[in-house]
């Protein structure tokens, strides 16, 4: 039986961090099992806020080298950067042609770009959610892995899908959503999610005492100030990262002693933190492989280039058919 297609992407800005590897990367890797899976590397995305172009050239790099240490190697997915295949933006034109303006308008996250960015409120910010669509219905995904924050563009990415089956024919499915099932993991201020804009982030290939330097300052349940006060772990930031890394006899070690107040924060961010490194430390390995050997990761992303573009160009070529524009 073919299996079903499943398309996800990640921008090459600041460092991917243990919320990415949480929420995202590492649910990529268990979907490679039972799906075919094409994940990008959305360098057009990033664009909408300024890039210097020789550090934005060296992230995409080393996103997409991260990406391969973590495990999405070509040997089970398919791993690509965006701009690569310019049939992405292609069809991102044509989408635009074919939304209404208010669709895009109502994005919530286009408004809470707008107030981040005020200096910078370019037209990608708006558009930003049908080049998105075109990520999607390129290949024509059928699923498509996001935090609860994306599911807006990915029901506008099947309105985008209606709207031109229903003008041009049947050509594009819709694709479903799939929520992540993981803890979502806070940033060390323990107040916003783990964000790069926020600074608030633990690297996955930082070093093992910058990790600790962040979790040993990062805050806890606030009402604990004193080692003796009994601690509540279900609103403490630590708590869930416990949940994302530690195995469960640890989890319920640190759920009844933090109550019972036989363990003090610092003891438990100890904990944390060896069973962080126990899961980094061989992606961190890879990933310094792929550091010394830039010339793999780059013949990983061509080999996966060429293969989207296979795909690509008839999808393109259906299309503008569909639409009365002239081939080549």
């Amino acid at each position: 039986m073919e299996r079903k297609r499943v398309f996800s992407g990640i921008q090459p800005t600041g460092i991917i961090h243990l919320g990415n590897y949480v929420g995202a990367i590492k649910n990529w890797v268990t979907l490679t099992k039972e799906y075919d899976c094409i994940f990008c590397v959305v360098d057009y995305h990033a664009i909408t806020v300024q890039q210097d172009p020789e550090a934005f050239q060296q992230g995409i790099l080393r996103a997409a080298n991260t990406l391969i240490a973590c495990g999405t190697t070509p040997e089970c997915c398919t791993l690509f950067v965006q701009s690569h295949v310019r049939e992405h933006t292609e069809l991102a034109w044509i989408f635009n042609c074919l939304t209404p303006i208010g669709d895009l308008e109502r994005m919530t996250q286009f408004k809470d770009k707008s107030q981040q960015h005020r200096d910078n409120i370019n037209a990608g910010l708006l558009t930003y959610p049908l080049l998105q669509a075109a990520d999607i219905l390129l290949y024509r995904a059928q699923i498509v892995p996001v935090g609860e924050d994306q599911v807006q563009h990915i029901e506008l990415t099947r309105r985008t899908a209606r709207r031109f089956n229903s003008r041009f024919g049947e050509t594009f499915p819709e694709p479903d959503w799939l929520l992540s099932q993981t803890p979502r993991i806070m940033g060390t201020d323990g107040k916003t999610k783990m964000s790069k804009s926020l600074g608030n982030e633990i690297g996955i290939l930082e070093p093992p005492e910058a990790i600790w330097e962040k979790l040993r300052t990062a805050t806890t349940d606030e009402n604990r100030i004193r080692r003796t006060d009994p601690g509540n772990p279900d609103i403490c930031n630590l708590y869930t990262m416990h949940k994302a890394f530690s195995p469960a006899e640890t989890i319920a070690v640190v759920n009844v002693q933090c109550r019972s107040a036989e363990i003090g924060c610092i003891d438990c961010k100890k904990m944390l933190h060896e069973n962080i490194m126990r899961e980094l430390a061989p992606i961190q390995a890879r990933a310094a492989e792929g550091e010394r050997n830039p010339g793999y990761v780059r013949g990983v992303l061509r080999q996966g280039a060429e293969k989207c573009r296979a795909l690509a160009a008839p999808l393109m070529q259906d299309v503008r058919a569909k639409m009365g524009l002239p081939g080549e």
